[in-house]
C-alpha cells in the first residue's frame, strides 16, 4: 500500500517527511535547520540575513551537523546577491533548493536548474504563483493570510486550492499549520506537503532567547495582530511595547526608526547607503511598494533581531503566524516531527477507515 506520506515534495527534496522548516532570518541557523532535518523534515537556512562569507562558512558548519540535504534561502536584492548565488551553486553537493520571494529572473532560476538545485519560491497569491511557474520554478510554496512577517489577506484555505488549480508543479501550503491534522488537510486538498516557520522558531533546538520564547508561549491570537505601520506593508507580530509604541506613532517617528535601523544595518552588513537604495529599488520591482517602504523594510529586520537575537522582548519586533497564538511549548524538533507524523497517519488512517467502512455499508 502506498505511504500517504510519500509525496511529490518527498521525492523531490529526498526528505522523509513532507515538512518544510522554513528560513526565518537569524532563527534558521544551522544548529535548527540539522535538527529539523535530521527529525525527517527538510530544512532551509536563512542566507538572507548573511554575507557571502558568512553564509558559505554556515553551509560548511551545516554539512557536518546533518547527513542530509537542505535548502538556502537568499533574495536577489539584499547585499552580495550575486556572490551569494555563486556560495550556493558551490555547494550544490548538499544544497538541494532553494526558496526566495521576488527577484529571481528566469536565468538566475536556470543557472540553479541546472546545476540540480530545486527553485522553490515563497508566494502569497495566484498570479505570483503562475509567474514562478512560467520562469522555471519547480515547486511553490504559497503562504496564506495567516502565517507570520509580511503576509497577504488571502487565508491558505482559499489560496491554496486557488494554486493548485492553476499550476502544474507540488505546492507547499504555508499559513496556520503546527501539527499532523494540518498536514493531512494539506494533503487532502492536493497540497505535496506543508511548509512551518512559528512552529519550528517555538521547539527547544531555536537559538531564539529565553525571554522572546516565554513571550511567544504566552501570547494568546488575541495578542497577535497585522500592522502596516513598520514599513506600510501589512506584517503580523506579537503586539508587545515596541509594537505598541509603533502602532500610537506618526510618519515623522517611522522614518526616525527606519534611519536607525538601516544605520545598524548598515554597520553590520558593510553595505553603503547606494547599496541600500540599489536594494529597495530591486524591491520595488514588479510590486507595489514604494522606495520608503522598500527602505523601511530592508532596515525593519534589524528590530527583529533585537528581539530574536539579543533577547530583548520589549523593545524588538517579534513576527509570529497567527498559529503561535494557540501554541504553549517547546518541543525538540525530534519530538515536534514525530507527533506530527503520528498524527497525520492517525487521522489519514481514519478518514481512509471510515471511507472503507461506509462502502462496505
Amino acid at each position: 500500500m502506498t505511504d500517504p506520506l510519500s509525496t511529490p515534495l518527498t521525492a523531490m527534496l529526498g526528505c522523509r517527511l513532507p515538512v518544510v522548516q522554513t528560513a526565518m532570518g537569524w532563527i534558521a541557523t544551522p544548529p535548527l535547520v540539522a535538527a529539523s532535518s535530521n527529525a525527517g523534515a527538510f530544512g532551509f537556512l536563512a542566507g538572507a540575513v548573511m554575507k557571502p562569507a558568512e553564509l558559505a562558512k554556515e553551509i560548511a558548519r551545516l554539512k557536518d551537523m546533518t547527513p542530509h540535504n537542505f535548502g538556502v534561502n537568499f533574495h536577489s536584492f539584499q547585499p552580495g546577491a550575486k556572490e551569494i548565488v555563486e556560495v550556493i551553486l558551490a555547494n550544490k553537493d548538499r544544497v538541494r533548493a532553494v526558496s526566495f520571494g521576488r527577484g529571481p529572473d528566469a536565468e538566475m532560476i536556470s543557472k540553479f536548474r541546472e546545476a540540480g538545485i530545486i527553485c522553490m519560491p515563497t508566494v502569497g497569491a495566484q498570479k505570483h504563483a503562475e509567474k514562478m511557474v512560467a520562469l522555471g520554478c519547480q515547486a511553490i510554496t504559497i503562504q496564506g493570510g495567516e502565517g507570520g512577517g509580511h503576509t497577504g489577506s488571502v487565508p491558505t484555505t482559499v489560496l491554496l486550492p486557488q494554486v493548485l488549480d492553476a499550476v502544474n508543479v507540488p505546492v507547499i501550503a504555508a499559513g496556520g499549520f503546527a501539527d499532523g491534522r494540518g498536514l493531512a488537510a494539506a494533503l487532502a486538498y492536493g497540497a505535496a506537503g506543508i511548509a512551518m516557520g512559528t512552529r519550528f522558531m517555538m521547539t527547544s533546538d531555536s537559538p531564539v532567547p529565553a525571554g522572546p520564547k516565554s513571550a511567544y508561549t504566552s501570547a494568546t491570537t488575541n495578542d497577535i495582530l497585522v500592522t502596516t505601520k513598520i514599513d506600510g506593508i501589512p506584517q503580523r507580530m506579537i503586539l508587545n511595547p515596541m509594537l505598541k509604541s509603533i502602532e500610537r506613532s506618526g510618519k515623522f517617528a517611522m522614518w526616525k526608526r527606519a534611519i536607525e535601523a538601516g544605520m545598524e544595518m548598515k554597520r553590520q552588513t558593510g553595505a553603503s547607503w547606494g547599496d541600500m537604495l540599489h536594494s529597495a529599488r530591486a524591491m520595488t520591482r514588479g510590486s507595489d511598494m514604494t522606495i520608503p517602504q522598500a527602505m523601511m523594510a530592508a532596515a525593519a529586520p534589524m528590530m527583529i533581531q533585537r528581539a530574536v537575537v539579543e533577547g530583548d522582548e520589549k523593545n524588538g519586533l517579534m513576527a509570529t503566524g497567527l498559529v503561535g497564538g494557540r501554541l504553549d511549548s517547546l518541543p525538540s524538533c525530534a519530538e515536534l516531527l514525530d507527533s506530527i507524523e503520528t498524527e497525520a497517519r492517525e487521522r489519514i488512517a481514519a478518514l481512509t477507515n471510515d471511507n472503507i467502512q461506509k462502502g462496505a455499508a
